[in-house]
């Protein structure tokens, strides 16, 4: 959903000092620049090299779980508190705090899945100059340096990681303002107040006063010195219109990284740039705050509507992440000792012996909060991935259905164009799952409500669409109409459930029902009694078959500082500032909540949201937001989902066609055929451009797009196995070609190609009017088969590929087998009990292998055990099926209907054995020319043992 068209401006014009341009473009100016950022500008002041902070070794306090160490600022004696730990699956976990703040500082809840399991640390030698530890891993160790402070990761005689090496290590502490009179008195007050609690001490203990005084801890008010260094933006920000009070006054935190042998970093999304981050020197850091950005730039580190700090570094020795946990504004500065350098240079330095290491360097600059931060220590990328899922959780296991093609618009206008849609893929023989509703179906933009004329007899439209065994997805977004007639509002405000401004009223700001007020999902019972909203009986019209869709849950403020929230608005004792980045996870957690709650708790909820923070895999779908019906922004969807997919959201899509502007004919067929090999699958369009349905296009283009939509379809059962993966271990479903050759300096930066799994190599059209692309195949002892042409392929090369507007280059790799359904019928529940073909694709120097996972499809049962899952292997001329998980019990009606041998020589017989030891010859074609043997309907059950022998 856009931010804001010339369609809204009658209706905010009044008094609103925000008016964003109807010329579907971003205007870049209502969103702030490092330099306009006050905490950002102010730590990208400081200069590497010179650390005030010392670690104060005498301090150090060892226990079976946790090293503590106090750090001292020696510019204004102000202590930290470092607390290190080591996790278990080679995690190391960092903290920085205050000794003693004024107050406390914002730690985030609700990301982490539970407290890590913390394994035991121990000193290996200590001398003035610092203290050695072991992390217990292949002589893995931190060494601590006390003057300037520095940590160092070891792995033998190697850095893996440095942080402060560079000197970067910034806390600004909490003290009082002491600069305006106001504040004096507020000073004088707590002046005090202390005094009074110092008396009341000292009663007890009579030393306490004097021991006080003479902490160097407890002096946190500002000193001389600092007061004659305020800053604009300390203690006040104005941007724009709007001027943030900050009454905690400057809280920023900042650190430095080191990554030594390291120039490929990845992750922190969401931007619309390379898979490949770039460096920060001459431009803005990447920025990571929520915001509703209206038709986003591309190649550009500006925030968008997620933002997840977690940055992924590889190189061919090794893997790691680092996972900043902090809910605030958030700045991340790169550099590279090897940044600039052509190829030439840096073969000139290796002929020539360079000794100069690669090395990127890497801070995170945040508003507030404290520096919680966990160092995962690979070596591989899949050990990153689920070293990360440890800690935040995997990809929620999405209903199968979801995985369909999703068909959406802003908006449909009733029920009978629901309905007159619905039959149009019915007549065009086109499958989909789930019709979406945008705002326009509420009661005047009312959650939660029906509009009494449009859509007066939702429940009816439902069933119309279930008896299809076809789903819909209706929005709910976070604004609630500030209107008395409106009971969701009236229980909100009575309850005092809304955010707070700083003065203790309501939060209020514009958004599309006009004036609106936002929930504190923040707050459990918020959250309970929003979950109880999604009831039956609450939500009126809605069934079983009715799914959901969070957007512009930044927030999104219309006539807000930069479109969102303001930073002093209130969660309870916390300052907005603190939270910004959590609030879009809290919105879809209420909701995914509500819709497993109607169920009782069967059924397996689906949600898309668009903001996200790290933890938001465990709760549904993303989808990049806003883009616009342009080349770029189709090529761009490839590199965003992909970062998506390396910090563990795996269900990303992009909203095909383009939500802005009307695509081309051919722009619209590419990006059809690119969605259907990306996880999430759906179109959708802004209310002002042109229908846009897959038939409107004249026959031809129909056939084109019938076809995408179709493969998607035959590869279900691929998907949801790699679903099921992705929920188990928190591997990726779309993935770079990097994380399965991680040695490949040719997968490195490569974001117009990617994998699904480890066994589709999808490499989408994606340039106008292209006559061909160029795929690099890898794996020196690899062969890749067109999945449309069966033809061979070696690896470890670049490979011409001639396409038309029918071609979506695809291939499989020699060594695996993918189950297929190709009997597509109108939706994946009309294919449940269908027939399965199994594609092998053979490499004569491995064993060829694959899974096949089935369950219900849509409830929790699986976690009782309730699915089927087989282990595929085809080795010595024998194919065969066998029980992955024998303590699991769930019985299905399909079969195994044929299969395909792509590399194949041609056997003499074929022969089936079942479990029950039964044999049978079954029948088969050979296609020489090919190398393609069809082996024609087996007819096994497809959750049997069973073997087929090629002799």
């Amino acid at each position: 959903m856009a931010t804001f068209t010339a369609r809204m401006a009658p209706l905010l014009v009044l008094g609103l000092a925000l008016c964003l341009s109807g010329t579907w473009a971003v205007d870049k100016g209502n969103f702030k620049t490092c330099e306009q950022s006050a905490f950002c500008k102010r730590q990208r002041a400081l200069k590497p090299g010179e650390s005030p902070y010392r670690a104060l070794l005498e301090t150090m306090e060892l226990t079976n779980t946790r090293l503590t160490l106090q750090l001292i600022n020696d510019n204004n004696k102000v202590r930290l508190l470092l607390e290190l730990y080591r996790l278990q699956g080679n995690i190391t976990r960092v903290k920085i705090n205050e000794l003693k703040p004024l107050k406390p500082r914002y730690e985030v809840p609700d990301v982490l899945i539970r407290e890590p399991t913390t394994e035991p640390l121990s000193v290996l030698s200590q001398d003035e100059n610092g203290v050695v530890l072991s992390l217990g891993v292949e002589s893995q160790r931190v060494i601590i340096s006390a003057r300037p402070f520095r940590l160092d990761i070891m792995e033998g005689s190697d850095v893996l990681m440095s942080l402060n090496s560079r000197g970067l290590l910034a806390f600004e502490h909490l003290r009082m303002r002491k600069d305006t009179f106001s504040y004096k008195v507020t000073s004088t007050v707590a002046s005090v107040w202390d005094n009074i609690k110092r008396v009341f001490s000292s009663q007890a203990d009579p030393e306490a006063e004097k021991k006080e005084e003479a902490d160097p801890a407890n002096q946190a008010e500002t000193t001389k010195e600092e007061e004659e260094k305020v800053e604009d933006g300390m203690w006040e920000e104005t941007f724009k219109s709007h001027t943030d009070s900050k009454p905690n006054g400057p809280s920023a935190v900042s650190l430095d990284f080191s990554l030594p042998g390291v120039e490929h970093v990845y992750g922190i999304p969401e931007h619309a740039d390379t898979l490949r981050l770039k460096t920060t020197d001459n431009g803005d850091p990447y920025r990571l705050y929520n915001l509703d950005v209206f038709q986003y730039e591309l190649y550009n580190p500006m925030a968008l509507y997620g933002s997840v700090p977690v940055m992924v570094a590889h190189s061919v020795q090794r893997t790691t992440g680092i996972f900043w946990l902090n809910a605030a504004e958030t700045w991340v500065d790169i550099s590279s000792n090897t940044a600039g350098k052509t190829v030439f240079g840096k073969m000139l330095d290796y002929v020539q012996g360079s000794s100069e290491t690669p090395q990127t360097d890497v801070r995170w600059i945040s508003e507030s909060g404290i520096i919680d931060v966990f160092i995962m220590l690979g070596p591989t990328p899949k050990d990153v991935f689920s070293q990360y899922a440890s800690l935040t959780g995997t990809q929620s296991f999405p209903p199968l259905a979801s995985l369909g093609y999703h068909q959406c618009r802003w908006n449909y206008n009733d029920q009978e164009d629901v309905k007159s849609v619905d039959a149009g893929f019915d007549e065009h023989d086109i499958p989909y799952d789930f019709i979406w509703l945008d705002i326009e179906h509420t009661d005047g933009k009312r959650y939660f409500t029906w509009d009494p004329h449009k859509f007066a007899t939702p429940k009816e439209m439902l069933q119309g669409l279930m008896e299809k065994k076809r789903k819909m997805v209706a929005i709910v977004d976070p604004h609630i109409k500030v209107d008395s007639n409106y009971k969701i509002h009236n229980e909100i405000r009575s309850r005092g459930f809304y955010v707070k401004n700083k003065d203790g009223g309501d939060y209020e700001g514009w958004c599309w029902p006009g004036s609106a007020s936002y929930p504190d999902f923040t707050r459990a019972d918020v959250r309970a009694w929003w979950a109880s909203m999604f009831a039956y009986d609450q939500y009126e019209g809605t069934m079983e078959n009715l799914y959901t869709w969070n957007d512009m849950n930044e927030p999104s403020v219309f006539n807000g500082p930069e479109v969102t929230m303001h930073k002093d608005a209130m969660h309870g004792a916390w300052e907005h500032r603190d939270i910004h980045n959590l609030y879009g996870l809290y919105v879809q957690m209420a909701t995914a909540e509500g819709l497993i709650q109607r169920s009782g708790g069967v059924e397996r909820p689906f949600v898309l949201t668009r903001a996200v923070f790290a933890g938001s895999q465990r709760l549904g779908a993303v989808w990049t937001g806003d883009n616009a019906a342009e080349w770029g922004h189709l090529k761009i969807s490839i590199p965003m989902c992909l970062s998506m997919g390396l910090v563990g959201m795996s269900f990303c899509g992009a909203d095909i066609g383009g939500f802005f502007k009307s695509p081309s004919t051919e722009l619209l067929v590419r990006w059809y055929q690119a969605g259907a090999y990306q996880p999430f699958y759906r179109a959708h369009a802004h209310l002002d451009t042109p229908r846009r349905e897959p038939w409107l296009f004249g026959p031809e283009n129909t056939a084109l797009i019938r076809e995408a939509v179709r493969q998607r379809y035959t590869l279900l059962p691929y998907w949801y196995q790699l679903f099921y993966r992705a929920h188990v271990t928190g591997e990726p479903v779309m993935r770079p070609l990097w994380v399965e050759y991680p040695q490949d300096l040719a997968t490195f930066a490569l974001e117009d190609e990617y994998l699904i799994g480890r066994d589709l190599l999808v490499h989408p059209v994606v340039e106008e009017g292209a006559r061909g692309v160029t795929a690099y195949l890898p794996g020196k002892d690899e062969v890749w088969f067109d999945v449309h042409t069966f033809q061979k392929h070696n690896g470890a090369q670049n490979l011409y590929i001639p396409v038309t507007m029918s071609s979506i280059p695809v291939f499989q790799r020699g060594g695996s087998i993918i189950p297929r359904k190709l009997r597509v019928r109108r939706s994946s529940t009309c294919m449940e009990h269908d027939p399965y073909t199994l594609y092998v694709a053979l490499n004569l120097q491995r064993t060829a292998d694959g899974e096949l996972y089935i369950d219900d499809g849509h409830t929790f049962n699986y976690e009782k055990k309730e699915f089927i899952y087989r282990k595929l292997t085809f080795a010595n001329k024998v194919l065969s099926s066998v029980n992955l998980a024998p303590d699991a019990k769930f019985t299905t009606d399909s079969w195994i209907e044929r299969i395909i041998v792509l590399g194949a020589s041609k056997p003499s017989k074929v022969t089936l054995k079942t479990a029950d030891g039964q044999e049978k010859q079954l029948e088969f074609d050979f296609d020489a020319s090919m190398s393609v043997l069809t082996v024609r309907k087996p007819g096994m059950n497809a959750g049997a043992d069973w073997t087929v022998t090629f002799q």
